[in-house]
């Protein structure tokens, strides 16, 4: 078995590539793609994306329970609140009348 010579203008996987049929684009990529190879990578694609969203999703959902608890704190501080001004406007002495007889 005999070895066809690498010609010197291009490098070995260049060559490897030209026998093979495979064609390059002007940057010298090739145009063929590997399909078996297709679904495994759409496959991870949409594992790594899936895994981001339940991780948004799980966020979410603590924000969610951190707003609540906060709503039902300021709910309870405003009643709070109320209750202090009331007992405020209950304590005040009543407003009196003084009678100027010039």
């Amino acid at each position: 078995m005999s070895k066809e010579p690498v010609p010197k203008s291009c490098g070995a996987n260049n060559y490897r590539r030209h026998r093979q049929g495979e064609r390059e684009d002007k940057e010298g990529r090739p145009y063929t793609v590997r399909y078996d190879a297709v679904n495994a990578m759409l496959l991870n694609e949409f594992l790594k994306e899936h895994r981001t969203v339940q991780e948004l999703k799980s966020a979410a959902a603590k924000q969610e329970a951190t707003i609540a608890e906060q709503q039902k704190q300021i709910e309870a501080l405003t009643a709070a609140l109320q209750k202090v001004n009331a007992q405020l406007e209950l304590s005040k002495p009543a407003p009196q009348t003084v009678l100027n007889n010039q």
